[in-house]
């Protein structure tokens, strides 16, 4: 059966990722292709609660695998609801985080393995995995002083300097695990060659025109 195509965003805080999920929906606008942008954890009512619990520095007691199961959990109903359906009636989606994030956060940098976090990613998602993932790859500590500092009301971008740098080495590690799906992108140069070179590696792939 025929299905749509999804592609997802990652990286650590503060790399561009939403400057440049947004310079690929206004593309897609003018180049008249329709499609579905979404956030995690987020992307509908309940994601969206979820999301305020897992992101609320004053839960700073919440164990690492609560943690991993919120995300799974918000991620189980924006699959459910939106992006299932989504790509079964051939719909193009796009999302801002998504398992990468998982693998990389709770897997590596919070050390539950990734035996344990594919399991949570493989049951929430099935056969439904993205098409593609455009990695921007920048190490934590350019990223924090390009973006001018972390953002004091989420509780992730608060973890230490430590922290940051395990989350990038954990997506470095997943790169090598999915080389057909991940694809590395510098954003070291500006903000458009950026957009270029990820146009060009989407368009390589079938994935837009």
């Amino acid at each position: 059966m025929a299905r749509g195509k999804f592609i997802t965003f990652e990286g650590c805080e503060g790399v561009g990722k939403s400057t440049q999920v947004n310079m690929l929906k206004d593309y897609l606008k003018k180049t008249n292709q329709k499609a579905m942008f979404l956030r995690e954890p987020g992307g509908n009512l309940l994601s969206e609660k979820i999301r305020k619990i897992i992101l609320d520095p004053s839960n700073s007691e919440m164990t690492p695998l609560c943690e991993a199961m919120l995300y799974s959990s918000a991620r189980a109903q924006l699959m459910g609801q939106v992006i299932i359906p989504a790509l079964e009636n051939e719909q193009l989606v796009v999302c801002d985080r998504f398992i990468d994030s998982t693998m990389a956060y709770q897997g590596f940098a919070r050390d539950l393995g990734v035996k344990t976090i594919t399991a949570l990613n493989e049951t929430v998602c099935g056969n439904y995995m993205p098409d593609i993932t455009i990695f921007l790859d920048l190490p934590p500590d350019e990223a924090f002083k390009r973006k001018g500092g972390r953002d004091e009301g989420d509780r992730m971008e608060l973890q230490s300097l430590d922290f940051h740098k395990k989350v990038y080495e954990g997506y470095k590690k997943a790169v090598d695990m999915y080389p057909d799906r991940i694809i590395s992108i510098s954003p070291r140069g500006n903000k458009y060659d950026t957009h270029n070179a990820i146009i060009r590696n989407l368009q390589v792939r079938g994935i837009i025109k």
